[in-house]
């Protein structure tokens, strides 16, 4: 048996169609993290390109901003758990700016 990951909330992954664009505050923190590259190209490690490019096509309801975002956002945001069969596990936590 798995242990479980500690989170509170379990999110669905959806899908759009076509690119979403990424707001500039978390191109920000990719770039500050070496995820991103300085001409906004995206480098997340053990990510192939082609999960990448489903990826961005994705979005998530976060519970916790009360909002729709973007699934890199959620992928690299400090709540983030597991991805697990569609869904994402979020540990729920405030976040501060």
């Amino acid at each position: 048996m798995v242990d479980e990951l500690e989170h509170k909330y379990e999110v669905k992954v959806q899908t759009r169609e076509g690119r979403q664009k990424l707001p500039d505050d978390v191109k920000a923190i990719l770039k500050e993290g070496g995820m991103m590259d300085e001409k906004g190209k995206l480098k997340l490690k053990g990510v192939s390109p082609k999960m990448l490019k489903r990826m961005k096509q994705e979005f998530v309801e976060c519970p916790v901003l009360k909002d729709e975002i973007h699934f890199i956002q959620c992928f690299v945001c400090s709540n983030f758990q597991s991805r697990v069969m569609g869904n994402v596990l979020c540990k729920g936590d405030s976040l501060k700016d």
